[in-house]
C-alpha cells in the first residue's frame, strides 16, 4: 500500500513590504504575508552584515511564532536590508528633508547594500541564511534632479532613498551584484536555492 502524499509546507513571507511581496510573486507559488513586528535597531558595534542577517532571522522566527503550529509546518522567509556609506549604516529616510540629505551626500559616490535573507523551517527549526552584497555607484546629479525624483517617487521607505525599481534607476551609474533582485529587497536567486534545499523546488511547485 502506497503512502499518502505529504502535505507541502505553507510558504510565509515575514514582511509587510509591498516590494518584497511583488518580488516573491515572480516565483508564481502561493504564499501568505505576515508582519513580523520586531525592533530593527542595530546593536552597538554591530557590522552592517551582522545587522542585516540578524534581523532577517529574527523576522522569520517572529512570523513563525505568530502563525503558530497548524500541523503542517511552514517555510518562513525573512529579509532585511542595510545600506552603508562612509562606514556608517544609512536607513530609510522617512522624511523629504532626510531623503534630500542622503542623496546629496551620495552623489558621485558608492554605497553598499547588504540584503540578508533567511529561510526558517518551522518543521525542523533549521534556518538557512545569506547576505548578498550590492555595490551601487551614484551619478553626479543636481539638487533640482533630486527634487524631481523625490516628488515623483516619494521613496521615504527605501534605504538610501534610491528606488532602483522605479525612477531611482536614473540616479545610478552602475550596479554590481550577483542577484539583480537583491537591491529591491528580496534576493530571489538565493531564495530559490534555499527553497530547493528545504525540499520545495520552485519549478516543480509551479
Amino acid at each position: 500500500m502506497s503512502e499518502a502524499p505529504k502535505t507541502p509546507p505553507r510558504l510565509i513571507l515575514a514582511s509587510s513590504s509591498p516590494y518584497r511581496r511583488e518580488l516573491l510573486e515572480r516565483l508564481r507559488i502561493p504564499f501568505d504575508a505576515v508582519s513580523p513586528d520586531i525592533d530593527e535597531t542595530p546593536l552597538a558595534g554591530e557590522t552592517p552584515e551582522s545587522t542585516a542577517v540578524r534581523l532577517s532571522i529574527a523576522k522569520a522566527r517572529a512570523a513563525a511564532e505568530r502563525i503558530g503550529d497548524d500541523g503542517i509546518g511552514a517555510l518562513v522567509i525573512g529579509s532585511d536590508q542595510v545600506a552603508t556609506f562612509d562606514g556608517q549604516q544609512i536607513g530609510k529616510p522617512g522624511t523629504h528633508a532626510k531623503a534630500v540629505a542622503q542623496l546629496q551626500a551620495m552623489r558621485g559616490r558608492s554605497v553598499e547594500f547588504h540584503s540578508a535573507l533567511c529561510l526558517f523551517d518551522s518543521r525542523t527549526g533549521h534556518a538557512q541564511s545569506a547576505d548578498i552584497v550590492t555595490r551601487v555607484r551614484f551619478r553626479r546629479y543636481s539638487d533640482a534632479q533630486i527634487e524631481t525624483y523625490l516628488r515623483a517617487e516619494t521613496p521615504y521607505d527605501c534605504a538610501g532613498s534610491a528606488k532602483a525599481e522605479g525612477l531611482g534607476i536614473a540616479l545610478l551609474e552602475a550596479i554590481e551584484s550577483d542577484d539583480p533582485t537583491a537591491l529591491i529587497g528580496l534576493p530571489l536567486i538565493a531564495l530559490t536555492g534555499m527553497l530547493a534545499n528545504a525540499g520545495f523546488p520552485v519549478l516543480e511547485a509551479a
